[in-house]
């Protein structure tokens, strides 16, 4: 074999040049010919952006002040208001990372299809556009949309069912996510509310901030999940009621635009986050055509109930064996550490571990999960 070093592509040596960047003593910027300036005021810090927001948004909004309301104390940070330190905590954190690999409809999809990290980024353009249009707190509305999943355990819903049987209260993404899930974040007060209350069948949140992430979840997963089911061959465009084309269009598209102009249209005629009669009656239907078509077709039920074995074993194990787990995982509850550890992995995590501890077969799984998905594979 022949000991003379390899070429170095040029385009390589061309980025290798740009490693100090460009400029002289003073400062350096990143192109050789940057040319574009603005005028040197004082930085836009904390302060100034709290004073912004107390003079631009409406009445009802809710306003950063300081380090905010935390469960434990903090200083303010210079540059950032309190709900963009959560923001950027949410965007950096182990559990947002990983709903990239978690389930929105179907188990384990394919690179086309949504994850929860992909509804989560969704459901944050939804909710940031509404609360622009009537003056509510953009950074918290983000916020709170991009942590909303942060709770959801691998296999989309079929999890809550799976660790249900080990809780005496029962799972709910909405407040794991905002009291274990995303704990050791430290979030705002208003915040994680907006996290523990999204779902329509919780207490309602205490800001307008959290009343437009309720709905902005479910106008984004209504809508995105009819495209993958399309564009998966599920459904199509055809199939969906006449009294919901008519309203809101037949593509995501028109459906998002129509909805949150509905939103927005409320909460500037009537004060409240709403949504008028006809466009959310129309809203429902969609919603009732995708848990017909999609959730609840005979390949969604037996993936689900192929995860909540697959979950429930593994808590199972991992209660038997907690040396298998993590350190930090492991406390005085092993059952709840045992969910904690299982409802933090992602889709193809836990069917690895399905395989590697339990002896499943991944030839056995159903369409949508095991052999196609090449999980074997991934263990080796």
């Amino acid at each position: 074999m022949s000991s003379q070093p390899l070429p170095v592509n040029p385009r390589a040596q061309s980025w290798a040049r740009t490693m100090t960047g460009h400029g002289g003593d003073q400062f350096i910027t990143a192109h050789r010919d940057t040319r574009v300036t603005m005028s040197a005021d004082p930085l836009v810090d904390r302060t100034a952006r709290e004073e912004r927001e107390a003079a631009t948004l409406r009445p009802g909004a809710t306003l950063a002040h300081g380090a905010g309301h935390r469960a434990v104390e903090e200083e303010p940070d210079p540059e950032r208001t309190c709900f963009e330190r959560d923001r950027d905590r949410i965007v950096h954190s182990a559990a947002f990372r990983r709903l990239a690999g978690k389930t929105q409809v179907v188990v384990h999809p394919t690179d086309h299809q949504r994850t929860r990290l992909t509804h989560a980024i969704e459901v944050a353009q939804v909710a940031t556009s509404i609360a622009r249009a009537v003056g509510a707190n953009v950074t918290l509305c983000d916020a709170m949309a991009l942590g909303h999943d942060c709770g959801h355990g691998p296999g989309g819903h079929a999890a809550e069912e799976a660790f249900d049987a080990f809780l005496p209260d029962g799972f709910d993404h909405g407040p794991w996510g905002a009291d274990i899930a995303l704990h050791d974040l430290n979030l705002c007060a208003e915040t994680l509310d907006g996290i523990r209350n999204h779902s329509w069948s919780s207490p309602a949140p205490v800001t307008i901030e959290g009343e437009i992430v309720s709905w902005a979840d479910r106008i984004a997963y209504c809508a995105h999940d009819l495209e993958d089911a399309i564009h998966a061959g599920i459904v199509g465009v055809g199939d969906l009621p006449t009294d919901v084309v008519e309203v809101l269009g037949a593509e995501r598209r028109t459906q998002l635009g129509v909805l949150i102009r509905a939103v927005s249209a409320t909460v500037v005629e009537h004060g409240m986050v709403g949504m008028d009669s006809r466009t959310a009656h129309a809203l429902s239907q969609l919603r009732r055509f995708n848990y017909e078509h999609i959730y609840t077709r005979p390949e969604s039920l037996e993936q689900s109930h192929v995860m909540i074995r697959l979950l429930q074993q593994l808590v199972h194990y991992y209660v038997d064996h907690p040396e298998s787990m993590p350190t930090p995982h492991v406390g005085d509850d092993l059952t709840v550490a045992a969910v904690t550890y299982v409802a933090g992995m992602t889709d193809r995590f836990a069917l690895t571990q399905g395989e590697r501890l339990l002896g499943w077969d991944p030839e056995t799984f159903p369409p949508g999960i095991g052999h196609r998905y090449n999980i074997r594979g991934a263990a080796s």
